[in-house]
């Protein structure tokens, strides 16, 4: 067993299996990364199904849906709600003018295409735009945000550097002969989750954490 095998297991005993989103197809998925600001997935979901429910999560119900209905709604995800209206508009407005409705026509396409059609949408970058093809089970290895970019730095892949893309690639480098071909979707969830609940920016739990005894950071409390 190499040690990323060895990590995700550890992590999965500490865990348990996770649930990825509740959005299906990647304009859901957009919609999701789009509905809320620096708030818990909690608070996300409760914007994102109160959309589904209130107005409808397609581009012509976005589109259509007055301000009346959707402000109260963005409210329900923090800080300039007048934005993320903005930008669900945005995102109705790109999937009909250039994917005719049909978000779900990029997954047909070759992985760098449906890629970049992803990032014609707001708050969408390269690991946003690789994570919802992982989502949508045509991803190419493992994207990473920031949580789960820390926790495998900290054990001991890649290089930390002042540029976060640099970080990012550092890590991915690193990575890339030993992932798995298949269970990337479960690794991505765990690493999120322990970077969220234990393997903290600041204040680290590393006492609490299963993985301690492979961990380049958490050596150091031994």
């Amino acid at each position: 067993m190499n040690k990323f095998d060895e990590l995700i297991g550890l992590l999965r005993h500490q865990y348990g299996e996770l649930q990825p989103p509740p959005a299906k197809g990647p304009f859901e998925l957009v919609m999701w990364e789009n509905a809320c600001y620096l708030l818990p997935d909690t608070r996300r979901q409760l914007v994102f199904e109160a959309l589904r429910q209130q107005v409808g999560l397609t581009a012509e119900a976005i589109q259509q849906a007055s301000d009346e209905t959707l402000l109260p709604l963005a409210r329900m995800g923090g800080m300039r709600p007048e934005t993320r209206v903005f930008r669900w508009r945005e995102i109705a407005r790109t999937t009909k003018l250039e994917f005719a409705g049909n978000l779900d026509s990029i997954l047909e396409k070759p992985f760098a295409e449906a890629k970049r059609a992803l990032k014609k949408f707001p708050n969408i970058g390269d690991p946003g735009a690789e994570k919802i093809l992982l989502f949508c089970g045509v991803g190419s290895g493992l994207p990473l945000e920031s949580n789960g970019l820390r926790v495998l730095s900290r054990v001991g892949w890649g290089r930390s550097q002042k540029s976060y893309g640099a970080t990012y690639r550092s890590i991915q480098d690193a990575l890339r002969p030993e992932l798995p071909a298949t269970g990337l979707l479960r690794a991505h969830l765990l690493l999120r989750e322990h970077g969220k609940v234990l393997c903290k920016t600041d204040s680290p739990l590393c006492r609490q954490c299963l993985a301690e005894e492979i961990c380049s950071f958490g050596s150091r409390y031994h």
